[in-house]
């Protein structure tokens, strides 16, 4: 749908406050996603290597605004989670009449809101583009619960043609600890919420039904993998992967997906859309996302969910926005409490600061299974590499191959540098327009997008790649298979010597050597591109971990020789389709677990990985056979006890356990961990009948003097007689707790008239962004409120504002009130109100002006 001018809103009254659409960045009025690239590109470079360079979007003045009135999950929760189908059929009604009677009552204020997407059954809300007066009026009243931002969501993996022996990647397709013997998910429906999927390839035989299209509705013809509008030779390819991890059996070389007899309901809510550019891109949005869950528990649109798919897996991630109270992740909680387990990539933006970490949104949603990504590759290719400047040696050792394909003879090359970072294939050509490094070795600084940059210098011409600045994997970079050249990367000294030497006229050497086989160096970690927690809610996230690197699956379309298409993938995209597919296994095992055993299930019997924080790996990888043997399940499944901080300090969180086994067992609960905490359950012992629930009350506290910074982790122990145990991860951060971070205020004109055409431009940053030794730290903002105020009487609320990254705000002041009278004259303030978001005192900020 276009986007309406505001001039286009007819009947809207003057505004008291104008959001200047152009630079407000950060909540979602104009350009959305602009913060979130600049964490990207000040991050590691891997987080370009998974995903690529993110298009810039605009989703214009779209909004998501949350009613108080109950959704339809709301009504089943309230009601123990059972309901008949004319139940459900009313429920749903009411959640939509509740909409409509909104909706009516800004149309006799004169507020005509054009709503995009309706939502009634994971949710009670719409989206919809609003100027900053509707959304101010919306937040006053009573029936409205919050209005939110609409963030951009994209792909959370790459793809890259299979190589190696007999067309495999060396370690694709090997998925232990992921098989149930006996069981393929039959029976199980798995939503998938990506792009569109060629559902003929033969790779997922038939396991594919007939599709839902989010992202272009009127299209009747399910939810296909389209082509680019502007290329022919480019189609989605996210979807067909994903599926081929879940339901693909035949691969060739005998690799197949996880639940290879569990049906997948294809939901398109990415796919090729219009970016900032005007050019075609692959992206989705959290409306479309929302939009898509409705449609995963109620795929007929009759209001009632008892045909709700056993599992939604969700393939896009919008970087960094793990707020616990967002829109979608209010959705992710109404599918649970209908019964569908949603599982959420945790997104590939790496490591992060001490306190919050990278997790992508949905995976910061407390009800989503969230799955951050391992490398089980216990072999790798490795290629011997000497650089040289002069009589100099700067290196000479062994190292991974990133590239997969390479000539099979000694190579010595000079180096050369491109004119900038490499990302625009200008950079590697001179001003008459001849290749820098054409015969050569292209030397790289790792940028925000260094694949983009290594493939530009193949095209220039380079015989070789070598980049420094990250470590690359062993062929887990995801490359075009137009790139036939080695790539490696060396250690960030090398190459900044390297370069020096270049910049100095000298001409350093690298000689590349065959590769070989070896040891993989990174099995068994969680792979350095997967985002960690802790979420914004100071909950341990990822849940858990799956094998998230050179995954062999399908790709849409065919060969040149009509042949089928394979590729591998890498990405906590491809990690969650893993668990996913083990979560279909394991509701055909056991029919008569719920949605949220299930995902206690998974994430409580998961094996640690040794020498890993619990905030890389939640629980640890998945173990499918021991989740199937486990007779006690625990809500919620990671712990959020926030920051400790002061003498004294203590807080209390409730587990709720459930014995989900014929018999009568003794549960003992014991708290391991380290850092200087402790955690006290009480009781420490409880009793279960067969089907029995109890809670129990969870008390950290600090051992004696808080340290001043750090943290600590651990996991809390479940122990059932007789049974496989279970572990609730926890983190927890020490020391003051950031305030809200109000920064670069400034006012235009601090004395003005009243004037809707020229207002005064209140500009600010809300949110910081910090760059620590391990990693960025984001310190969100959860609400930023604009209250006018005159001497010590509050006049009211201007504008209200919800969770925000960091990011540039501009507001423009037109002088009227909150109610769009205008101002007599004398003199005023703006008081910002800005929250942290996991509690703590709020930032107030006074502006003061005055009205001529």
């Amino acid at each position: 749908m276009r986007t309406p001018r505001l001039s286009e809103l007819r009947g809207l009254a003057p505004a008291a406050i104008i959001v200047l659409a152009a630079a407000l960045l950060a909540v979602g009025f104009g350009v959305s996603g602009t913060h979130e690239r600049s964490l990207v590109s000040q991050a590691s470079s891997w987080r370009g290597l998974v995903g690529g360079a993110r298009p810039s979007v605009e989703v214009g003045q779209r909004m998501l605004v949350v009613l108080k009135a109950p959704s339809l999950a709301q009504q089943v929760a309230a009601h123990g989670g059972f309901a008949t189908q004319k139940q459900e059929h009313n429920w749903t009604r009411a959640a939509i009449a509740a909409q409509k009677l909104l909706l009516t009552q800004l149309s006799i204020h004169g507020i005509q809101v054009p709503v995009e997407f309706s939502f009634a059954r994971v949710l009670n809300g719409f989206s919809a583009p609003l100027d900053a007066r509707a959304v101010a009026l919306l937040e006053r009243r009573p029936e409205v619960a919050g209005v939110y931002p609409v963030r951009v969501a994209y792909p959370a993996s790459l793809s890259s043609k299979l190589l190696g022996r007999e067309g495999i990647a060396l370690g694709a397709g090997s998925l232990p600890s992921v098989a149930l013997s006996g069981y393929d998910g039959r029976g199980v429906t798995i939503a998938l919420l990506d792009t569109g999927i060629d559902s003929a390839h033969p790779y997922l035989r038939g396991r594919i039904l007939p599709g839902i299209n989010v992202v272009d509705p009127d299209v009747r013809s399910g939810a296909p993998a389209v082509v680019d509008p502007a290329d022919p030779s480019k189609v989605e390819e996210h979807g067909t992967e994903m599926a081929g991890l879940l339901v693909g059996a035949g691969g060739s070389g005998g690799f197949s997906g996880i639940a290879t007899g569990a049906s997948v309901l294809p939901i398109r809510v990415a796919g090729w859309q219009r970016d900032l550019k005007g050019s075609w891109s692959i992206y989705g949005r959290t409306d479309q996302l929302i939009a898509g869950l409705e449609r995963a528990v109620d795929p007929n649109l009759d209001g009632d969910a008892h045909d709700a798919a056993r599992i939604a897996l969700i393939g896009v991630a919008a970087s960094y926005a793990a707020f616990a109270d967002s829109p979608e992740a209010r959705a992710i909680l109404g599918a649970l409490d209908l019964d569908t387990l949603v599982v959420a990539p945790a997104g590939n933006d790496g490591p992060a600061g001490p306190g919050y970490g990278s997790i992508a949104s949905p995976g910061g949603a407390p009800a989503a299974l969230t799955v951050g990504a391992v490398d089980l590759r216990t072999k790798a290719e490795e290629i011997p590499v000497a650089v040289r400047n002069g009589l100099r040696l700067l290196l000479d050792r062994r190292l991974p191959l990133a590239g997969a394909i390479t000539s099979q003879h000694p190579v010595s090359l000079e180096l050369a540098s491109p004119r900038g970072q490499g990302s625009d294939p200008a950079d590697f050509f001179d001003g008459r327009g001849l290749s820098l490094v054409a015969d050569r070795a292209a030397l790289l600084r790792a940028g925000s997008d260094p694949r983009g940059a290594i493939e530009n210098a193949v095209q220039a011409g380079a015989r070789a790649v070598v980049v420094y600045g990250t470590d690359l994997p062993a062929g887990g970079l995801g490359l075009d298979e137009s790139v036939d050249v080695p790539v490696v990367s060396v250690p960030a000294q090398v190459g900044e010597l390297a370069a020096a030497a270049l910049s100095r006229g000298g001409h350093p050497v690298a000689s590349i050597g065959v590769p070989d086989t070896a040891r993989n160096g990174t099995s068994t970690q969680i792979a350095p591109f997967s985002s960690r927690g802790l979420a914004f809610d100071g909950r341990v996230k990822p849940d858990l971990a799956a094998p998230g690197v050179v995954l062999a699956t399908s790709e849409a379309g065919r060969n040149e020789d009509g042949t089928p298409r394979f590729a591998t993938v890498n990405g906590s995209s491809g990690a969650a389709a893993v668990v996913a597919g083990a979560a279909a296994l394991l509701a055909e095992l056991r029919t008569d677990l719920g949605a949220s055993d299930l995902k206690s299930l998974l994430a409580g019997t998961a094996s640690p990985l040794s020498d890993t924080s619990v905030t890389a790996q939640g629980g640890g990888l998945v173990d499918v056979g021991s989740a199937a043997a486990t007779e006690l399940t625990a809500e919620p499944d990671t712990l959020a006890f926030g920051n400790a901080r002061g003498d004294g300090w203590h807080a209390i969180q409730r587990l709720t356990l459930h014995n989900v086994s014929s018999r009568l067992f003794r549960v003992r609960i014991r708290s391991v961990g380290q850092g200087g905490l402790e955690i006290v359950p009480k009781p420490n012992q409880v009793r279960l009948k067969p089907g029995g629930s109890t809670t129990v009350a969870l008390l950290a506290r600090i051992r004696g003097a808080p340290p001043s910074a750090g943290s600590a982790e651990g996991s809390l122990e479940l122990l059932p007689r007789a049974s496989q145990p279970l572990r609730v991860p926890w983190a927890i951060t020490f020391g003051t707790p950031a305030r809200a971070a109000l920064s670069e205020i400034a006012l235009s004109a601090s004395s003005f008239k009243p004037s809707d055409t020229t207002p005064a431009v209140l500009s600010l940053r809300a949110g910081s962004l910090l760059q620590t030794p391990a990693g960025p730290q984001v310190q969100p903002v959860a609400r930023l409120d604009f209250e006018l105020w005159r001497g010590k009487l509050r006049i009211g609320l201007l504008a209200r504002l919800r969770d925000l990254l960091p990011g540039q705000l501009a507001l423009g002041l037109t002088g009227r009130g909150p109610g769009g009278n205008r101002l007599s004259p004398g003199r005023y303030r703006i008081e910002l109100v800005a929250l942290p978001t996991a509690g703590g005192r709020e930032t107030r900020v006074a502006v003061p002006f005055r009205i001529k």
